[in-house]
C-alpha cells in the first residue's frame, strides 16, 4: 500500500480525508499537524491503534523535521491540506496567513523536491505533490458572470485568498522551473461533519441551538458554492491518483446559494429536528459587512468532469441535513473545539459589529 504524508490532517478537509483514505484503504497516512486553534485531535482519535496511521506535531515551516519525516516514512505523493484559512482571522492577522500560507508551502516545496530528487526511478516516477487551495484566489464574480475556470485570471481580495494565490504560484512554478511533479486544486466552500464552528454552517447551527443571534453579514445576497467534504475527498483521490503532473482542477458542488438562504434552511431544518417555541428564523441578524467581501463564487467543474470523471454526488439539501444531524449527535466534540479562546474571537468578530438589520 502507498503512503501519504498528509500535512494539516487534523483540520476539517484534511480529517475527513484521512478518514475516508484509512476507511477505503486508499493508503497509509502520515499527519503532519501544528494543532492550531482549530485543530481538534479528537476527531481522529479512534485512528490512535491503527498501524497505518502516523501522527508528526509539528509546522510545515520547520525544514528539518520535514527532512526527518520524508527520510523516515519516504512517502509516495504529499497532500498538502495545511493553510491558515478564515477570511475573517485574515483581515485581523494577516501575518499568520503569509507565514504558513506562503512561507510554510515554500518549506514544504523545497524539503519535498530535495526528497524527491533523492529517490530511485521507480519510486521518482509516481511521486505526486498535491496542493489543495481555493476559489477565492481568482476573486469576485457578477451575478451573471460564467463560473470560475481553471484559467480565469487571479484576483484575490482578501489577505487569505493572496496568500493561497502566493502558494498557487510557487507550486506552478516549481514544477516548471523544476520540473516537480505538482498537482493543485482549486475548490469551493466546503461543509459537513467536523467543520470548526468560526465557518457559516457550524456557526448558525450552534448558535441556533444554543438560542443565540445568528448573524449574516451585510444584506445576506453574497453566493457561494457549497462543496459537501466527502465528495471534495473522492475528488482530490481522484486527481492524485489519475491525473497528468503539472495539471490544475477546479472542485465544485454546483449548488450555489446565498448566505441567506443557507441560513434560512439551517433554521428550517432545526425547527423539525429540535423545536423550539420560536421559529429558529427568529434568531437572524445582519451585521456590518466585512471589509472585501466577494460578492460571489462559482466553480466550473467541467474540466474534472472530462478529464477523470468526477463530479459531487450530494445535493446541497442532502448534505445539509447530514451535517446538521452529525452536529446533534457529537456534543462532546462540539464542547471540545468551543474553547475560550474561540468564544474570544466570536465576541472580537461578530460582537463588536454594530447590528445593521433585524430580520
Amino acid at each position: 500500500m502507498q503512503t501519504f504524508l498528509v500535512t494539516g490532517g487534523v483540520g476539517f478537509i484534511g480529517s475527513n480525508f484521512i478518514l475516508k483514505a484509512r476507511e477505503e484503504q486508499w493508503a497509509n497516512i502520515v499527519n503532519l499537524d501544528k494543532l492550531t486553534y482549530a485543530s481538534n485531535p479528537q476527531t481522529l482519535a479512534h485512528l490512535q491503534d491503527d498501524l497505518g496511521y502516523h501522527f508528526v506535531r509539528g509546522d510545515i515551516g520547520d525544514i528539518e523535521l520535514l527532512r526527518n519525516i520524508l527520510e523516515q516514512y519516504q512517502p509516495d505523493s504529499i497532500i498538502n491540506f495545511a493553510a491558515e484559512s478564515h477570511v475573517d482571522r485574515s483581515i485581523l492577522s494577516p501575518q499568520d496567513f503569509i507565514q504558513t500560507n506562503v512561507v510554510g508551502t515554500f518549506q514544504l516545496l523545497e524539503a519535498s523536491k530535495a526528497y524527491w530528487e533523492k529517490l530511485s526511478l521507480e519510486k521518482r516516477e509516481p511521486f505526486r505533490f498535491l496542493h489543495v487551495s481555493t476559489d477565492e484566489v481568482y476573486g469576485s464574480l457578477g451575478p451573471t458572470d460564467p463560473a470560475f475556470r481553471e484559467d480565469s485570471p487571479y484576483t484575490p481580495n482578501s489577505p487569505y485568498a493572496a496568500s493561497k494565490a502566493g502558494s498557487d504560484h510557487l507550486v506552478r512554478a516549481y514544477y516548471h522551473t523544476y520540473g516537480f511533479p505538482t498537482l493543485t486544486t482549486n475548490c469551493s466552500n466546503n461543509y459537513g461533519p467536523r467543520q470548526f464552528p468560526e465557518k457559516l454552517i457550524p456557526l448558525i447551527v450552534l448558535n441556533a441551538l444554543n438560542s443565540k443571534s445568528l448573524p449574516i453579514y451585510g444584506d445576506g445576497q453574497n453566493v457561494r458554492d457549497w462543496l459537501y467534504v466527502e465528495d471534495h475527498c473522492e475528488a482530490i483521490y481522484q486527481v492524485l491518483q489519475r491525473s497528468r503532473i503539472g495539471e490544475t482542477y477546479n472542485i465544485g458542488g454546483n449548488n450555489e446559494q446565498t448566505n441567506l438562504t443557507v441560513v434560512e434552511k439551517i433554521c428550517a431544518i432545526l425547527d423539525e429536528l429540535a423545536p423550539k417555541p420560536n421559529h429558529h428564523s427568529s434568531l437572524i441578524t445582519f451585521v456590518k459587512d466585512r471589509p472585501g467581501h466577494d460578492r460571489r463564487y462559482a466553480i466550473d467543474c467541467s474540466k474534472i468532469k472530462r478529464d477523470l470523471g468526477w463530479e459531487p454526488r450530494e445535493n446541497f439539501d442532502g448534505g445539509l441535513l447530514k451535517t446538521i444531524q452529525w452536529y446533534l449527535k457529537n456534543p462532546t466534540w462540539v464542547e471540545q473545539v468551543q474553547s475560550g479562546t474561540y468564544q474570544t474571537w466570536i465576541q472580537q468578530n461578530y460582537g463588536e459589529r454594530k447590528v445593521a438589520l433585524s430580520h
